[in-house]
Parts: structure tokens; C-alpha cells; sequence
């Protein structure tokens, strides 16, 4: 049973996973390049580390929520990166929304080390990992994925496997697609809306019950109709880039999710 986890990248989505880690009694510890979002996790008695490397000492279970897919390459495979410290027996877990080839990659170095590696990629967001409510889309063995379930369902109990390792992402890179085009059809609908004068709470709870309902129109007032944070945007854009990458690849036209992503950064100021 995994006792002591390792994670890195404590930023909104990752802090608020990590946090319920910590609140779990898991033995964990920290790893950021900011070195203020590590503070508030000392005072809940986790270990601060100094870099990655030293994660991957400590960790039976590293976790990893940062940028794009260099982010996961430097931290894991660079100078001072996770397998310069990790042990046989080691679980590495990527929630970062990355290109399957990444996570892939990175297998090819860990596994002839006995190091295994799952693509965990959640959805819910920062909220949902506070509420435990976040979705779980897992590729990899589903050996792994057992020893790190109990570390998952902290967060959220709907865990997905997708089948082999890449396929978390892959299925995280679908389902963010089709997001994405909800949020553009809300944003047009609502700016019509609110440019019209119409009572937007009313109108609001008209369409959560019309052929419009969608998760991203139920939450849009509430969650995007003040506008996105400046680092919400840049994040929202590299993550779409893997996802419009896997398209390309894949021979498939993705016109809606483009669209949205040159929206940026003034999508979704609906002024």
C-alpha cells in the first residue's frame, strides 16, 4: 500500500489535489518552482522539497500537475529530475494535460528501471478537486492504477480506465475538445443575452431546463461570466495545444476548438 506520495506542481488544480493528499494522512511532500505555494503545505505538516530529484527519493507515488509537456519532461527526465532519485518499485503518475507521446516517453526511461507510469488526467478542475468530485481518465497498467487509487479517489471516486498508457491524455484531449466548443457556444449565447437585456439569472435557469443545457452554460455566470484570470488563460491555451496536436495527427479537422483557442485571451471576456 502506498503510504508516501510525492508531488509536484502545487498550483491551483494541483495544490487543491495535493491538499487533500495531505489531508488524507498520506506522508506527503511538496515540490514547486514557487517557492510561496509550498508554504501553505509545510503548515499542514508535509515535507517541502528542493527539487524534483528529491521527490522522486522520498515518494512511492510521484504526482505531477505543471505547465505543458516540457514541463513534464524537465521535471522528470532533466537535471535533478525525478528518476535521477526514484527506486524500483516507483509509481509516477501525470495529471498535466500533455501529448500521449510524452507520458510515453517517458516510460521508455522509467519502466527498464522497474518504474512504472500512468497518464491520470483529471477533469473538474480546481473546484472539483475541493469539492472530490474530480473525473479520473487513467491509461496505463491496471496493476498501477490500483496501487494509486486510493491516492486518486481523495480527490474524486470516478475513475476511468482507458486502456494502455497515452490513453488518460488521449481521452482528457477528447473530452476537453468538446468542452471547449460548449464554452464557445455559451459565450455567444450569453453575450447576445446579456447585449440584449435580458434577465440573466432568469434566463440562466430557462436554459438549464431548454435543448441549450450544458455543464458549461449551467456554470458560466457563475465561473467565467466575470471573465478568466490571465494565468487561467495561458493555461486553458497550452492546454488545448496537445489536443489540437493529437487531431492533427490523427487526420481529424478540429475547426471549433481552433477557433477557440485564437480567441485568446480575449475569450471569455464577454464585455
Amino acid at each position: 500500500m502506498i503510504t508516501r506520495v510525492g508531488y509536484i506542481g502545487v498550483g491551483a488544480m494541483g495544490g487543491a489535489i495535493a491538499e487533500n493528499v495531505a489531508n488524507a494522512d498520506f506522508d506527503l511532500m511538496v515540490f514547486d518552482l514557487d517557492e510561496a505555494a509550498m508554504q501553505p503545505f509545510a503548515a499542514l505538516g508535509a515535507r517541502v522539497a528542493h527539487s524534483s530529484r528529491e521527490v522522486g527519493e522520498f515518494a512511492e507515488l510521484v504526482e505531477l500537475s505543471v505547465t505543458d509537456d516540457a514541463a513534464v519532461e524537465a521535471a522528470v527526465l532533466g537535471k535533478n529530475g525525478v528518476l535521477e532519485g526514484a527506486k524500483a518499485g516507483a509509481l509516477i503518475a501525470v495529471h498535466s494535460t500533455v501529448h500521449p507521446r510524452t507520458v510515453r516517453k517517458i516510460a521508455e526511461v522509467a519502466n527498464p528501471r522497474g518504474i512504472g507510469v500512468l497518464d491520470a488526467s483529471p477533469s473538474g478542475g480546481a473546484a472539483g478537486a475541493h469539492a472530490h468530485k474530480l473525473l479520473w481518465m487513467v491509461g496505463g497498467a491496471a496493476a498501477d492504477l490500483e496501487r494509486c487509487r486510493p491516492v486518486l479517489e481523495t480527490s474524486g471516486t470516478d475513475i476511468f480506465h482507458m486502456g494502455e498508457l497515452g490513453m488518460g491524455c488521449s481521452a482528457k484531449c477528447a473530452q476537453q475538445m468538446i468542452t471547449t466548443v460548449n464554452m464557445l457556444a455559451a459565450y455567444e449565447g450569453f453575450r447576445v443575452a446579456k447585449a440584449i437585456g435580458l434577465n440573466l439569472d432568469e434566463f440562466n435557469k430557462a436554459l438549464h431546463v431548454s435543448t441549450g443545457q450544458s455543464y458549461m452554460a449551467d456554470r458560466w455566470l457563475g465561473s467565467f461570466f466575470n471573465g478568466m484570470g490571465a494565468r487561467s488563460r495561458d493555461g486553458f491555451y497550452k492546454g488545448l495545444i496537445p489536443c489540437l496536436t493529437l487531431a492533427h495527427e490523427a487526420g481529424v479537422s478540429a475547426p471549433g476548438t481552433a477557433l477557440i483557442q485564437q480567441l485568446f485571451p480575449e475569450f471569455p471576456d464577454p464585455s
